[in-house]
Protein backbone atom coordinates (compact mmCIF):
# COMPACT_ATOMS: atom_id res chain seq x y z
CA UNK A 1 0.00 0.00 0.00
CA UNK A 2 1.47 3.07 -1.14
CA UNK A 3 2.16 6.04 1.51
CA UNK A 4 -0.76 8.48 1.71
CA UNK A 5 0.77 12.11 2.34
CA UNK A 6 -2.13 13.76 4.48
CA UNK A 7 -0.13 16.05 7.03
CA UNK A 8 1.77 19.03 6.50
CA UNK A 9 4.84 17.56 8.00
CA UNK A 10 4.30 14.43 5.58
CA UNK A 11 4.10 16.77 2.49
CA UNK A 12 7.51 18.33 4.05
CA UNK A 13 9.32 15.36 4.23
CA UNK A 14 8.14 13.76 0.75
CA UNK A 15 9.35 17.29 -0.95
CA UNK A 16 12.43 16.86 0.82
CA UNK A 17 12.68 13.09 -0.97
CA UNK A 18 11.87 14.27 -4.16
CA UNK A 19 14.50 16.77 -4.40
CA UNK A 20 16.98 14.11 -4.82
CA UNK A 21 15.18 12.70 -7.68
CA UNK A 22 15.88 13.53 -10.94
CA UNK A 23 12.80 12.10 -12.65
CA UNK A 24 8.94 12.28 -11.19
CA UNK A 25 5.81 10.49 -12.79
CA UNK A 26 3.14 12.40 -12.07
CA UNK A 27 -0.77 11.98 -12.21
CA UNK A 28 -3.94 13.26 -10.66
CA UNK A 29 -7.40 12.56 -9.87
CA UNK A 30 -10.80 15.00 -9.88
CA UNK A 31 -14.34 14.89 -9.54
CA UNK A 32 -15.57 16.59 -12.13
CA UNK A 33 -18.40 14.32 -12.55
CA UNK A 34 -19.50 15.16 -9.56
CA UNK A 35 -19.30 18.48 -8.19
CA UNK A 36 -20.33 21.75 -9.22
CA UNK A 37 -16.59 23.22 -9.03
CA UNK A 38 -14.58 20.49 -10.05
CA UNK A 39 -11.38 20.45 -7.37
CA UNK A 40 -8.27 17.74 -7.61
CA UNK A 41 -8.37 15.49 -5.11
CA UNK A 42 -5.60 13.33 -5.23
CA UNK A 43 -2.11 13.48 -6.84
CA UNK A 44 0.35 10.93 -7.32
CA UNK A 45 3.77 10.89 -8.02
CA UNK A 46 6.70 8.12 -8.58
CA UNK A 47 10.01 8.22 -8.52
CA UNK A 48 12.02 4.96 -9.43
CA UNK A 49 11.97 3.73 -5.85
CA UNK A 50 8.18 4.81 -4.45
CA UNK A 51 5.43 5.56 -4.91
CA UNK A 52 2.91 8.08 -2.80
CA UNK A 53 -0.41 9.53 -2.88
CA UNK A 54 -0.80 13.45 -1.90
CA UNK A 55 -4.17 14.29 -0.79
CA UNK A 56 -4.67 17.94 -1.34
CA UNK A 57 -8.25 17.72 0.77
CA UNK A 58 -6.74 17.11 4.08
CA UNK A 59 -3.92 19.48 3.48
CA UNK A 60 -4.24 23.36 4.37
CA UNK A 61 -2.39 24.12 1.25
CA UNK A 62 0.39 22.49 -1.37
CA UNK A 63 2.86 25.51 -1.90
CA UNK A 64 5.72 23.04 -0.86
CA UNK A 65 5.32 21.00 -3.62
CA UNK A 66 5.37 23.79 -6.54
CA UNK A 67 9.34 24.42 -6.48
CA UNK A 68 9.75 20.51 -7.04
CA UNK A 69 7.10 20.83 -9.90
CA UNK A 70 8.50 23.77 -11.19
CA UNK A 71 12.01 23.00 -10.70
CA UNK A 72 13.34 22.82 -14.91
CA UNK A 73 16.14 19.89 -13.92
CA UNK A 74 13.64 17.23 -12.91
CA UNK A 75 11.59 15.54 -15.68
CA UNK A 76 8.25 15.61 -15.06
CA UNK A 77 6.42 12.83 -16.70
CA UNK A 78 2.79 12.79 -17.35
CA UNK A 79 0.32 11.23 -19.41
CA UNK A 80 -2.10 13.10 -21.23
CA UNK A 81 -1.14 16.30 -19.44
CA UNK A 82 -3.44 19.12 -20.26
CA UNK A 83 -6.09 18.25 -18.35
CA UNK A 84 -3.84 18.20 -15.25
CA UNK A 85 -1.42 20.77 -16.13
CA UNK A 86 -4.67 23.36 -15.92
CA UNK A 87 -5.97 21.37 -12.58
CA UNK A 88 -2.57 22.05 -10.93
CA UNK A 89 -2.09 25.83 -11.62
CA UNK A 90 -5.97 26.51 -11.54
CA UNK A 91 -6.27 24.83 -7.69
CA UNK A 92 -2.44 25.41 -6.28
CA UNK A 93 -1.02 28.34 -8.83
CA UNK A 94 1.54 25.24 -9.52
CA UNK A 95 3.65 24.89 -12.88
CA UNK A 96 4.94 22.14 -13.89
CA UNK A 97 8.49 22.49 -16.35
CA UNK A 98 10.30 20.20 -17.99
CA UNK A 99 7.14 18.03 -18.64
CA UNK A 100 7.29 14.78 -20.61
CA UNK A 101 3.85 13.73 -21.69
CA UNK A 102 4.12 9.97 -22.65
CA UNK A 103 1.01 10.40 -24.03
CA UNK A 104 2.20 12.92 -26.88
CA UNK A 105 5.38 10.57 -27.23
CA UNK A 106 2.72 7.77 -28.18
CA UNK A 107 1.66 9.33 -31.06
CA UNK A 108 4.63 10.44 -32.37
CA UNK A 109 5.85 7.03 -32.75
CA UNK A 110 2.46 6.17 -34.69
CA UNK A 111 0.60 4.24 -32.06
CA UNK A 112 -3.01 3.78 -32.79
CA UNK A 113 -3.90 3.96 -29.61
CA UNK A 114 -2.71 6.12 -27.17
CA UNK A 115 -4.84 6.25 -23.89
CA UNK A 116 -3.10 5.03 -20.61
CA UNK A 117 -5.07 1.70 -20.94
CA UNK A 118 -4.24 0.61 -23.64
CA UNK A 119 -0.61 1.51 -23.79
CA UNK A 120 0.26 -0.11 -20.65
CA UNK A 121 -1.32 -3.17 -21.66
CA UNK A 122 0.37 -3.40 -24.55
CA UNK A 123 3.97 -2.77 -23.18
CA UNK A 124 3.19 -4.14 -19.56
CA UNK A 125 0.75 -6.22 -19.90
CA UNK A 126 -1.18 -4.60 -17.00
CA UNK A 127 -4.91 -4.07 -17.42
CA UNK A 128 -6.01 -0.96 -15.38
CA UNK A 129 -9.65 -1.18 -13.46
CA UNK A 130 -11.92 0.75 -15.35
CA UNK A 131 -14.24 0.68 -12.42
CA UNK A 132 -13.15 3.70 -10.94
CA UNK A 133 -12.44 5.79 -13.73
CA UNK A 134 -15.42 7.82 -12.96
CA UNK A 135 -15.60 7.25 -9.49
CA UNK A 136 -16.34 10.45 -6.94
CA UNK A 137 -12.50 11.10 -5.68
CA UNK A 138 -13.56 13.49 -3.26
CA UNK A 139 -15.22 11.07 -0.96
CA UNK A 140 -13.37 9.67 1.83
CA UNK A 141 -12.48 7.29 3.24
CA UNK A 142 -10.60 5.62 0.09
CA UNK A 143 -11.04 1.53 -0.80
CA UNK A 144 -7.85 0.42 -1.45
CA UNK A 145 -9.16 -0.85 -4.37
CA UNK A 146 -9.48 2.80 -5.55
CA UNK A 147 -5.69 3.09 -4.19
CA UNK A 148 -4.39 0.44 -5.98
CA UNK A 149 -5.97 2.09 -8.83
CA UNK A 150 -4.90 5.78 -8.56
CA UNK A 151 -1.24 4.31 -7.73
CA UNK A 152 -0.91 2.60 -11.00
CA UNK A 153 -1.60 5.58 -13.13
CA UNK A 154 1.97 6.30 -12.35
CA UNK A 155 4.08 3.51 -11.18
CA UNK A 156 4.75 2.30 -14.88
CA UNK A 157 5.06 6.05 -16.11
CA UNK A 158 8.85 5.88 -15.27
CA UNK A 159 9.81 2.58 -17.07
CA UNK A 160 7.55 3.66 -20.08
CA UNK A 161 9.13 7.18 -20.60
CA UNK A 162 12.32 5.71 -20.61
CA UNK A 163 11.08 2.93 -23.97
CA UNK A 164 9.61 5.60 -25.68
CA UNK A 165 12.40 7.81 -25.26
CA UNK A 166 14.97 5.44 -26.45
CA UNK A 167 12.09 4.68 -29.54
CA UNK A 168 12.03 8.36 -30.02
CA UNK A 169 15.61 8.83 -30.17
CA UNK A 170 16.49 6.28 -32.71
CA UNK A 171 13.71 7.49 -35.05
CA UNK A 172 15.28 11.36 -34.51
CA UNK A 173 11.86 12.41 -32.75
CA UNK A 174 12.62 13.40 -29.10
CA UNK A 175 12.88 17.13 -29.84
CA UNK A 176 9.89 16.75 -31.60
CA UNK A 177 7.80 15.45 -28.17
CA UNK A 178 9.94 17.85 -25.59
CA UNK A 179 9.39 20.92 -27.91
CA UNK A 180 5.43 20.28 -27.83
CA UNK A 181 5.61 18.67 -24.25
CA UNK A 182 6.82 22.51 -23.16
CA UNK A 183 4.47 23.73 -25.24
CA UNK A 184 1.71 22.03 -23.04
CA UNK A 185 3.07 22.88 -19.83
CA UNK A 186 1.78 26.41 -20.49
CA UNK A 187 -1.66 25.37 -20.85
CA UNK A 188 -4.08 27.07 -18.40
CA UNK A 189 -7.46 26.68 -17.28
CA UNK A 190 -10.42 29.13 -18.35
CA UNK A 191 -12.49 31.00 -15.74
CA UNK A 192 -15.73 29.05 -15.50
CA UNK A 193 -17.67 32.24 -15.06
CA UNK A 194 -19.19 34.17 -17.79
CA UNK A 195 -21.68 36.87 -18.62
CA UNK A 196 -23.21 35.01 -21.52
CA UNK A 197 -23.40 31.27 -20.82
CA UNK A 198 -24.33 30.41 -24.28
CA UNK A 199 -21.24 31.16 -25.61
CA UNK A 200 -19.88 27.90 -24.64
CA UNK A 201 -23.09 25.62 -25.63
CA UNK A 202 -22.53 23.69 -28.22
CA UNK A 203 -24.72 24.00 -31.44
CA UNK A 204 -25.60 27.90 -30.44
CA UNK A 205 -24.14 29.29 -33.27
CA UNK A 206 -26.82 27.73 -35.76
CA UNK A 207 -29.74 29.45 -32.98
CA UNK A 208 -31.73 32.34 -34.46
CA UNK A 209 -31.78 35.12 -31.64
CA UNK A 210 -35.17 34.78 -29.66
CA UNK A 211 -33.70 31.17 -29.16
CA UNK A 212 -30.67 32.01 -27.84
CA UNK A 213 -32.34 34.55 -25.26
CA UNK A 214 -34.55 31.29 -24.34
CA UNK A 215 -30.96 28.84 -23.96
CA UNK A 216 -29.27 32.06 -22.16
CA UNK A 217 -32.45 32.12 -19.33
CA UNK A 218 -32.45 28.16 -19.28
CA UNK A 219 -28.95 27.77 -18.59
CA UNK A 220 -28.70 30.45 -16.25
CA UNK A 221 -31.67 28.14 -14.38
CA UNK A 222 -29.57 25.59 -14.51
CA UNK A 223 -26.20 27.04 -13.35
CA UNK A 224 -27.43 28.18 -10.33
CA UNK A 225 -29.54 24.81 -10.16
CA UNK A 226 -26.33 23.21 -10.57
CA UNK A 227 -24.51 25.59 -7.92
CA UNK A 228 -27.14 25.03 -4.90
CA UNK A 229 -26.77 21.59 -5.07
CA UNK A 230 -23.15 21.32 -5.55
CA UNK A 231 -23.60 18.90 -8.88
CA UNK A 232 -22.04 19.31 -12.08
CA UNK A 233 -24.85 21.14 -14.39
CA UNK A 234 -25.19 18.35 -17.12
CA UNK A 235 -26.84 16.07 -13.55
CA UNK A 236 -29.39 18.89 -13.41
CA UNK A 237 -30.60 18.77 -17.20
CA UNK A 238 -28.91 17.92 -19.77
CA UNK A 239 -27.64 19.71 -23.49
CA UNK A 240 -30.15 17.59 -25.68
CA UNK A 241 -32.98 18.39 -23.35
CA UNK A 242 -32.03 22.24 -23.05
CA UNK A 243 -31.70 22.39 -26.49
CA UNK A 244 -34.78 21.22 -27.14
CA UNK A 245 -36.46 23.49 -24.64
CA UNK A 246 -35.26 26.45 -26.39
CA UNK A 247 -36.40 25.55 -29.49
CA UNK A 248 -39.85 24.79 -28.34
CA UNK A 249 -39.95 28.02 -26.78
CA UNK A 250 -42.43 26.35 -23.72
CA UNK A 251 -45.33 28.27 -21.89
CA UNK A 252 -47.50 25.72 -20.95
CA UNK A 253 -46.69 22.76 -18.85
CA UNK A 254 -47.80 20.43 -22.04
CA UNK A 255 -45.47 22.01 -24.01
CA UNK A 256 -43.00 20.01 -21.65
CA UNK A 257 -44.83 16.94 -23.06
CA UNK A 258 -41.93 14.58 -25.49
CA UNK A 259 -38.94 16.75 -24.20
CA UNK A 260 -36.38 13.70 -24.07
CA UNK A 261 -34.63 13.97 -21.14
CA UNK A 262 -37.53 15.43 -19.22
CA UNK A 263 -38.43 12.46 -17.04
CA UNK A 264 -41.22 12.49 -15.34
CA UNK A 265 -39.80 13.39 -12.01
CA UNK A 266 -37.87 16.62 -13.25
CA UNK A 267 -40.90 17.32 -15.09
CA UNK A 268 -42.66 17.43 -12.06
CA UNK A 269 -40.07 19.02 -9.89
CA UNK A 270 -38.65 22.02 -12.47
CA UNK A 271 -41.18 22.33 -14.76
CA UNK A 272 -42.61 25.59 -13.81
CA UNK A 273 -38.99 26.53 -12.97
CA UNK A 274 -38.35 25.80 -16.97
CA UNK A 275 -41.67 27.69 -17.74
CA UNK A 276 -40.22 30.88 -16.16
CA UNK A 277 -37.02 31.03 -17.64
CA UNK A 278 -38.35 30.58 -21.43
CA UNK A 279 -40.77 33.49 -20.60
CA UNK A 280 -37.91 35.32 -19.37
CA UNK A 281 -36.27 34.54 -22.62
CA UNK A 282 -39.22 35.30 -24.52
CA UNK A 283 -39.78 38.96 -22.61
CA UNK A 284 -36.48 40.35 -23.58
CA UNK A 285 -37.04 43.39 -26.17
CA UNK A 286 -35.92 42.64 -29.73
CA UNK A 287 -32.83 45.37 -29.48
CA UNK A 288 -31.70 42.91 -26.64
CA UNK A 289 -31.77 39.98 -27.66
CA UNK A 290 -28.29 37.67 -27.44
CA UNK A 291 -26.25 37.08 -30.59
CA UNK A 292 -23.62 34.32 -31.07
CA UNK A 293 -20.48 35.97 -32.74
CA UNK A 294 -19.87 35.14 -35.90
CA UNK A 295 -16.52 34.78 -37.73
CA UNK A 296 -16.14 37.24 -40.39
CA UNK A 297 -17.38 35.73 -43.24
CA UNK A 298 -14.32 35.88 -46.42
CA UNK A 299 -14.88 35.66 -49.90
CA UNK A 300 -14.38 32.69 -51.53
CA UNK A 301 -10.75 32.75 -52.97
CA UNK A 302 -10.40 29.75 -55.59
CA UNK A 303 -6.71 30.65 -55.53
CA UNK A 304 -6.29 29.65 -52.12
CA UNK A 305 -8.94 26.88 -51.95
CA UNK A 306 -6.51 25.10 -54.18
CA UNK A 307 -3.72 26.20 -53.08
CA UNK A 308 -4.91 24.29 -49.41
CA UNK A 309 -6.28 21.12 -51.48
CA UNK A 310 -2.59 20.51 -52.34
CA UNK A 311 -1.09 21.33 -48.97
CA UNK A 312 -3.45 18.66 -47.71
CA UNK A 313 -2.59 16.13 -49.92
CA UNK A 314 1.52 17.18 -49.14
CA UNK A 315 0.35 16.58 -45.35
CA UNK A 316 -1.37 13.29 -46.05
CA UNK A 317 1.51 12.04 -48.31
CA UNK A 318 4.49 13.60 -45.63
CA UNK A 319 2.09 11.75 -43.01
CA UNK A 320 1.73 8.60 -44.36
CA UNK A 321 6.06 8.46 -44.69
CA UNK A 322 6.74 8.94 -40.62
CA UNK A 323 3.98 7.08 -39.81
CA UNK A 324 1.97 9.42 -37.97
CA UNK A 325 -1.45 11.44 -37.53
CA UNK A 326 -1.87 14.08 -40.69
CA UNK A 327 -3.05 16.56 -38.02
CA UNK A 328 0.06 15.97 -35.60
CA UNK A 329 2.39 16.71 -38.21
CA UNK A 330 0.71 19.97 -39.40
CA UNK A 331 -2.91 20.89 -38.28
CA UNK A 332 -5.26 23.36 -40.48
CA UNK A 333 -4.31 26.81 -38.97
CA UNK A 334 -1.42 25.98 -40.56
CA UNK A 335 -1.88 25.16 -43.72
CA UNK A 336 -3.91 28.29 -43.58
CA UNK A 337 -0.78 30.51 -43.00
CA UNK A 338 0.91 28.68 -45.48
CA UNK A 339 -1.84 29.16 -48.51
CA UNK A 340 -2.96 32.48 -47.34
CA UNK A 341 1.06 34.11 -47.88
CA UNK A 342 1.29 31.57 -50.72
CA UNK A 343 -1.81 33.04 -52.55
CA UNK A 344 -0.19 36.86 -51.43
CA UNK A 345 3.22 36.45 -52.88
CA UNK A 346 4.81 36.81 -49.89
CA UNK A 347 8.28 35.30 -49.75
CA UNK A 348 9.32 32.15 -47.13
CA UNK A 349 9.94 34.74 -44.08
CA UNK A 350 6.10 34.64 -43.89
CA UNK A 351 6.02 31.03 -43.79
CA UNK A 352 8.80 29.74 -41.22
CA UNK A 353 7.16 32.23 -38.22
CA UNK A 354 4.25 30.03 -38.29
CA UNK A 355 5.91 26.47 -37.97
CA UNK A 356 7.49 25.14 -34.66
CA UNK A 357 11.54 24.12 -33.91
CA UNK A 358 10.37 20.65 -34.73
CA UNK A 359 8.70 21.13 -38.16
CA UNK A 360 11.22 23.57 -39.48
CA UNK A 361 14.00 20.85 -39.11
CA UNK A 362 11.63 17.57 -39.81
CA UNK A 363 10.10 19.04 -43.11
CA UNK A 364 10.75 22.98 -43.49
CA UNK A 365 12.37 23.46 -46.58
CA UNK A 366 10.56 20.50 -48.44
CA UNK A 367 7.33 22.96 -47.60
CA UNK A 368 8.66 25.64 -48.31
CA UNK A 369 10.17 23.80 -51.83
CA UNK A 370 6.27 22.19 -52.53
CA UNK A 371 4.92 25.46 -52.17
CA UNK A 372 7.34 27.37 -54.46
CA UNK A 373 7.10 24.38 -57.04
CA UNK A 374 2.67 24.91 -56.41
CA UNK A 375 2.97 28.61 -56.73
CA UNK A 376 4.93 28.23 -60.16
CA UNK A 377 2.21 26.21 -62.02
CA UNK A 378 -0.50 28.81 -60.84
Amino acid sequence: MPEIVATPRALKDLVERLTREPLLAVDLEADSLHNYQEKVCLIQISTPGESVIIDPLALPELSLLAPILADPAVRKIFHGADYDIRSLHRDFAIEVHNLFDTMIACQFLGEKEVGLAAVLLKRFGVELDKRYQKADWSKRPLSADMIEYAIRDTSLLIELYGQLADELRAKGRLAWVEEESRLLSGVRAGSREADTLLLRFKGAARMEPRTLAVLEELLRFRDALAREQDIPPFKVLGNDTLRQLAEKKPHRLTDLEGISGLSPKLYKRYGRSILAAAARGMAKPDDELPSYPRLQRFVKDRRKEEMMKRLKEWREAKAGELGIEAGLLVNNSMLEAVAEAACRGEDDAAVVPVMKKWQKEAFGNELLLFVKNQKARS
